[in-house]
């Protein structure tokens, strides 16, 4: 959890940490939602939330995770073992998509399909960068409806959206809002940046964690994860993963079970020079950057020739290259222009 403007907290929606609301000693299984191929985002969608509702609601189930070491991080001492969170379907082959908070350490998880049905899942892969896991589920081919992945690029803000999930433990519940700001970034479970969240006034609770955030098509443009709440609640503050970061990592996890990022090695702050870009706090030992020489103080400018304006944009950038991957990356120090090369090396876990 993370400290925010006005005394208010950053919080995951569920699964961990405040997002255990349905942490009771013998509570009921869950499930989870799933995601597939993209398509377009288009702003005037058609459909109603119940139209929405009706198509993609067999397709989010309710996740009930026992978790290893007999408690759920910030549950009450003395018995409580179980978190509940939500997900939804990705393909017919078993594959249901929630966040990594909600599976993080368990020692056996339960999906609850709308139909009443529980099956035992096991964990595919997790990606505590982008707060994204998938896991399996040991159910006939008949229960899988998979969702639809749009293209989170093309949201826009003030477009109407929908949120299907769990909250604290009521299955298949319905919440809808809007987009309310593109671009956004939170706080993964391991400490690093995701950008380009979504932040929407949906209603989005304890329990809702790893479920959909859907347009009128009942297209899947993002995963809901985080809520931003002085109560612990829903303010109207909720953020989800973009449809975009989900496509290209849970396809990587499918695959292979494992995702590795490309990782520069340096802290970052905005500038306060003037110079636009992003100015290097520290210089981690051993990193990438401290091999090229990179320095705290540097203000970078741009990567391959592009342009970066700012902390945001340069970690966006590297985002798109993969471990191993040589990017020039240009920076000011003194108020000299300097360019280095850079072979990006992989994030640590």
């Amino acid at each position: 959890m993370k400290t925010a403007a006005g005394a208010s907290a950053i919080v995951l929606a569920a699964g961990a940490g405040a997002a255990t609301y349905a942490v009771v000693a013998d509570s009921s299984d869950a499930p989870a939602v799933a995601a597939v191929t993209a398509s377009p985002v288009t702003e005037t969608s058609g459909g109603t939330v119940s139209d929405v509702y009706d198509r993609a609601n067999d397709s989010v189930v309710e996740i009930t995770v026992t978790l290893d070491g007999g408690s759920a991080p910030g549950a009450p001492g003395g018995g409580a073992s179980q978190a509940q969170g939500s997900g939804f379907v990705y393909d017919t082959s078993g594959h249901v998509v929630t966040n990594a908070h909600v599976v993080e350490n368990a020692s056996s998880i339960q999906v609850r399909f709308p139909s009443g049905q529980t099956y035992d899942a096991t964990v595919v892969g997790v990606d505590a960068s982008t707060d994204l896991a998938v896991i399996d589920v040991d159910a006939p081919s008949s229960a899988f409806t998979p969702l639809t992945l749009a293209d989170s690029s093309a949201l826009q803000v003030g477009q109407e959206v929908v949120a299907i999930g769990s909250p604290f433990g009521l299955e298949n519940t319905v919440t809808s809002g809007i987009v309310s700001a593109l671009d956004r970034s939170m706080e993964a479970p391991n400490g690093y940046t995701i950008n380009g969240a979504i932040q929407t006034d949906a209603a989005i609770n304890h329990g809702n964690s790893g479920g959909p955030l859907l347009d009128l098509e009942g297209r899947v443009v993002g995963v809901n994860s985080q809520i931003e709440s002085d109560s612990g609640g829903n303010d109207g503050v909720g953020f989800a993963v973009p449809s975009n970061t989900v496509k290209s990592i849970v396809s990587q996890l499918v695959a292979g079970g494992t995702v590795e990022h490309a990782y520069l090695g340096v802290g970052l702050t905005q500038t306060q020079s003037g110079v636009a870009g992003a100015e290097v706090s520290e210089v981690r030992s051993g990193a990438p950057a401290a091999a090229a020489g990179l320095q705290a103080g540097d203000v970078i400018t741009s990567v391959d020739g592009d342009s970066v304006a700012s902390v945001q944009e340069l970690q966006s950038a590297i985002e798109t290259r993969k471990p191993g991957d040589t990017v020039k990356i240009g920076f000011d120090r003194d108020g000299a222009d300097r360019t280095v090369s850079v072979e990006l090396g992989t994030r640590p876990s």
